[in-house]
């Protein structure tokens, strides 16, 4: 009988136990994959952002096609569609011909007639869908050329045809013509041709287009001016806005004219060093100007203005070498879609260079080393080269030109600037604007706004933990604790919308009052003490312990309010009336009204939670019997909390202060809106900053997917991604090493 009762007994007890392993078998697992999957997820956010970010630093590659055999017609100008279907030449018996990508011939159009000067030399000027061609007889003939494009379906087809050839003549008595340049607006119909004269002199000639808004016909002025003599000029070219003509000559200076001044513009002399100029172009934007020099070396220049309350106008300064050439620079080719160019000299050596950075992205050797011709196509995709018998052509998968670590991190010199700098601006109203992408004032701003923020927010955080944890009522913990932790909850846009809206200007108003607080607040908690200490012990018997919290509220709060209400009368007082005047006047700093300070405050206001909540966590998990021993060997209260609590406690309390450190960092909405959001190099606190996430937060939407911004912006959340991750472990390790120092306590 009591056996048959075990045996019914022992069944569902080993049913129980057997459940309970496959239970327990079950979370495990389940916790594992649950870890794994974490750190999985981790390493693909990883992974995906090294894809996202390697095409900026790829290589660029260069690539032959298939040439355009022209059957000895040696072209000596080139002139490419956006599409690169098409190809127009211009050779020296003053024919235009325009060829289809597979070599047929599509146009054919003389521009001489049998009777007129042949022609000297042709070129096509950079960015501009024209041929330039001089005679000999002292004209200069400007053909436009135009690429219609329609769709045939889904077939795009491209139709290309020759405009009305402009002819200008900087010589009426028709002498030969020394180096000469020219530029027409096929918009307006305005044109302008500058050359140099046997007597060395600077011919311009122009013609203006007037037409009548009714009638449709159209009145042509034709203007001449001359400029004094110069040396001779080895090269010549002229801004679309013909607002400034530039020179180079044989023995290795530079030239400039204000053609605004008419007759009277005196030549600007520069030394540009070494050899004769033997070729010059102007980068997208006519302010930068590319120099090829007879001894291999490449320069750009651009003007650049001085400094101080004397400055003179700018003057065209040489900004940065490139690599150089072995030998004589013969061909420039600027891109019209960016600020890169191709460089051939004389032995035939090719290269493809950015000149922001003056990087070379490329360099080999040219497929027609005695090429005559060089044409960049307008979408920087393609490379044109004209020999005697064809043309060759060249693949450029270049994407990412501006984007280097030089570019991304170090002081670069851009245009209009008068020195390197560390500059975001990712866009402009013009076509012809360079991004400017250095994330290192973001990277400043970010570490700007986690210490303003975590200045405030950890002393309060940690000492507001320990005195609760250690010193305050239990009664009173029951309800702090929960308090403190509910200011987590609060959205970061609501805090970022008080901050900029409602708190800035009231900082702005009272920020000496504020900053008498700093002083006044711990002044009024030691007086709370001491008076506390004042009272009657019988009474203070009557009282729960940590209920003097209450007193110290009430005297701080009574600080809080005289310091602020003080702040108009100190600043009448000591400044004038106005703090931030004062400031400007006395230091030349400008007060922000959107600043680190508002940002510290509203930001630290969002951190305490954190911080707090961990600290408080750590004191309380402090072993009782440390505290005890500590108070039982006649140690006072402080001094237990002080040397044994917090020394203990100082891996929880470092480890809290990272995690606020990590929430600072990454914060977004609060940056966002409460500061100026200005990318600036400044450690300040009346100036505003960005940071890393509130710039991906802010560039995101405008920028276009897989462009140098989209996967810059990338590359700010990788650095963001790298900076917690090696401050969590930098955290992770110190931890580790003060839990085993006070682990023998």
């Amino acid at each position: 009988m009591e056996a048959s009762v075990a045996k019914a007994t022992a069944l569902p007890l080993s049913r129980t136990a057997r459940g309970r392993r496959l239970a327990d078998r079950f979370a495990t697992l389940f916790v594992r994959a649950s870890g794994v999957g974490v750190i999985a997820s981790i390493l693909g956010i990883l992974i995906f952002l090294l894809f996202a970010v390697w095409p900026l630093l790829r290589p660029p590659v260069v690539a032959e096609q298939a040439p355009i055999h022209v059957a000895g017609r040696t072209p000596v100008a080139l002139a490419v569609d956006e599409h690169r279907t098409h190809v127009a030449t211009l050779g020296l018996d003053g024919v235009v011909r325009i060829y289809a990508q597979d070599g047929n011939l599509v146009l054919e159009k003389p521009l001489l007639g049998p009777e007129e000067a042949p022609l000297l030399r042709a070129a096509a000027p950079s960015g501009d869908s024209t041929f330039v061609a001089t005679s000999a007889d002292g004209r200069i003939r400007i053909v436009p050329i135009s690429w219609s494009v329609r769709f045939r379906g889904e077939t795009r087809e491209v139709e290309p045809a020759l405009g009305d050839t402009v002819t200008l003549a900087p010589d009426p008595a028709g002498g030969a013509l020394g180096a000469s340049t020219a530029r027409l607006d096929p918009d307006s119909g305005r044109a302008v041709a500058a050359a140099q004269l046997a007597d060395g002199s600077i011919a311009i000639a122009r013609r203006e287009l007037e037409r009548n808004l009714l009638s449709g016909e159209a009145t042509e002025t034709l203007s001449r001016s001359v400029l004094a003599p110069t040396p001779r000029l080895s090269a010549l070219v002229v801004d679309r806005a013909e607002r400034t003509l530039y020179g180079g000559t044989e023995d290795g200076h530079l030239l400039s004219w204000d053609l605004r001044q008419g007759e009277q513009a005196a030549p600007a002399l520069v030394d540009a060093g070494g050899s004769g100029v033997s070729a010059l172009e102007l980068l997208i934007g006519d302010r930068s100007i590319l120099v090829g020099q007879r001894d291999g070396r490449v320069s750009i220049w651009f003007p650049v203005g001085s400094d101080g309350p004397d400055a003179g106008p700018a003057a065209l300064t040489r900004v940065r070498d490139v690599a150089p050439f072995s030998s004589e620079v013969r061909l420039i080719a600027p891109s019209s879609r960016n600020r890169s160019f191709l460089v051939q000299d004389a032995s035939g050596e090719l290269a493809l260079y950015y000149a922001t950075s003056g990087r070379q992205l490329w360099a080999g050797h040219s497929p027609a080393p005695d090429a005559a011709a060089l044409a960049f196509s307008p979408r920087a995709d393609g490379a044109y080269l004209a020999d005697a018998d064809r043309i060759d052509v060249l693949r450029i998968d270049n994407p990412h030109p501006e984007a280097s670590l030089t570019s991304l991190f170090a002081p670069v010199w851009y245009e209009g600037y008068r020195k390197p700098s560390l500059v975001w601006q990712s866009s402009s109203g013009t076509d012809d604007f360079e991004p400017k992408l250095s994330l290192t004032p973001l990277l400043v701003g970010t570490l700007k706004g986690t210490f303003y923020s975590l200045f405030l927010a950890v002393p309060l955080a940690v000492l507001g933990a320990m005195y609760t944890s250690q010193l305050m009522h239990p009664r009173l913990q029951r309800f702090v604790k929960p308090t403190v932790e509910l200011m987590a909850s609060l959205p970061s846009v609501v805090l970022g919308f008080l901050a900029g809206l409602w708190l800035a200007p009231r900082v702005e108003t009272a920020f000496t009052g504020l900053v008498l607080c700093a002083a006044a607040i711990p002044l009024c908690a030691i007086l709370g003490g001491a008076t506390w200490a004042l009272l009657p012990g019988s009474l203070r018997t009557r009282l729960h312990a940590g209920t003097e919290v209450f007193w110290y509220a009430v005297l701080i709060a009574a600080g809080l309010w005289v310091c602020l209400s003080a702040s108009p009368l100190l600043e009448a007082q000591f400044f004038g009336g106005s703090f931030p005047q004062w400031l400007l006047d006395t230091f030349g700093v400008r007060y922000d009204q959107r600043n680190a300070v508002v940002v510290g405050l509203a930001m630290g206001f969002a951190v305490i939670p954190i911080i707090f909540a961990i600290s408080e966590d750590a004191f309380s998990n402090v072993p009782p019997h440390l505290t005890a021993g500590s108070l039982a060997l006649g140690a006072s209260l402080w001094q237990t909390v002080t040397r044994v609590v917090l020394p203990t406690a100082s891996p929880g309390i470092f480890s809290a202060v990272m995690v606020g450190f990590g929430r600072a960092v990454g914060e977004t909405m609060i940056v966002l809106m409460a500061t100026g959001n200005t990318p600036i190099m400044d450690w300040s606190p009346f100036n505003g900053f960005r940071t890393l996430s509130a710039n991906v937060a802010v560039e995101v939407p405008e920028a276009p997917a897989g462009g140098t911004l989209y996967r810059t912006l990338f590359l700010a959340a990788l650095l963001l991604f790298a900076l917690t991750f090696l401050v969590n472990t930098l955290a992770e390790v110190v931890r580790q090493r003060l839990r085993q120092r006070y682990a023998r306590l």
